[in-house]
């Protein structure tokens, strides 16, 4: 089954037209299209400093989104929901026979500030901690020389008040930067970015944990378990005591969710047959 993505919330935002069709996975609208549109569309968005937002849905985002209709708004709101996770392939796979490339943010995040900075397109970073953030200016210095870092904040864990909120509001959008970084986690950034959408001028992306990855404080799976599936298990035999319990539950919830759709979508075509 094919959806439409949200309608956008504000109607000055039309310069862009909507950038793909979609397709539900369990919870989840899932952007239809490959990693080069993204980049393309993204670019295009931010040199004309569009309030978009784009999500990189994984199973944990899927689970999050069926026990929790406000995260599944916020995602579903979003311009793209690239597919991330290699699960989420194999159930479009699955379900309707596609055969969508992965788009991952951690890949993602390097290429667009590339395209950034040939572009003349400025970067804020909004998320992660102090040290992560220093890091990775230094990083942006020496890969993407020519990239302007229009700012860095690392918000305060506890929940902002209004005022503070404004505040970062009118820092990002007085920075002028087309690109925003946002790394606040899952679900947590994604509810941020739909707050956000029509208050901040800029493309928001949300990268989740991808920042301490990038900046070497922790090391990404090998391409070969990327590939098939099981970057989950690396994190795991990384921080089994952390995340033991939370792939345990969020993998099982997973299998059924897809489970049920895939028996409810079989019923449905034999209806449809008879």
């Amino acid at each position: 089954m094919y959806v439409q993505p949200m309608p956008l919330q504000q109607s000055e935002l039309s310069t862009l037209s909507t950038p793909v069709r979609r397709t539900r996975v369990i919870s989840l609208n899932v952007s239809l299209g490959n990693y080069a549109h993204l980049q393309d569309w993204v670019i295009e968005a931010a040199r004309h400093r569009e309030s978009r937002s784009v999500c990189f849905a994984n199973v944990h985002m899927v689970v999050e989104a069926r026990r929790n209709a406000a995260i599944a708004q916020a995602v579903n709101s979003a311009d793209w929901v690239a597919p991330d996770g290699v699960p989420l392939l194999w159930a479009m796979r699955g379900l309707y026979g596609l055969r969508q490339e992965r788009i991952a943010g951690m890949d993602a995040i390097s290429s667009l500030l590339q395209k950034a900075a040939e572009a003349g397109i400025s970067a804020f970073f909004y998320g992660s901690t102090p040290d992560v953030l220093d890091e990775i200016r230094r990083i942006c210095a020496r890969e993407f020389p020519s990239l302007q870092i229009a700012g860095m904040v690392s918000p305060p864990f506890r929940p902002m008040t209004p005022a503070e909120e404004t505040a970062v509001i009118d820092q990002i959008t007085a920075s002028g930067a087309g690109l925003v970084f946002v790394a606040l986690g899952c679900p947590k950034q994604e509810l941020w970015m739909a707050r956000m959408r029509g208050r901040i001028p800029a493309v928001l992306l949300g990268i989740g944990g991808a920042l301490p990855v990038l900046a070497g404080q922790q090391t990404r799976a090998p391409r070969w378990m990327q590939k098939i599936g099981t970057e989950w298990l690396f994190r795991l035999m990384q921080e089994p005591r952390r995340l033991f319990k939370r792939y345990t539950v969020t993998n099982s919830l997973y299998i059924y969710y897809f489970v049920r759709q895939f028996l409810n979508q079989q019923l449905s075509y034999d209806k449809v047959r008879n």
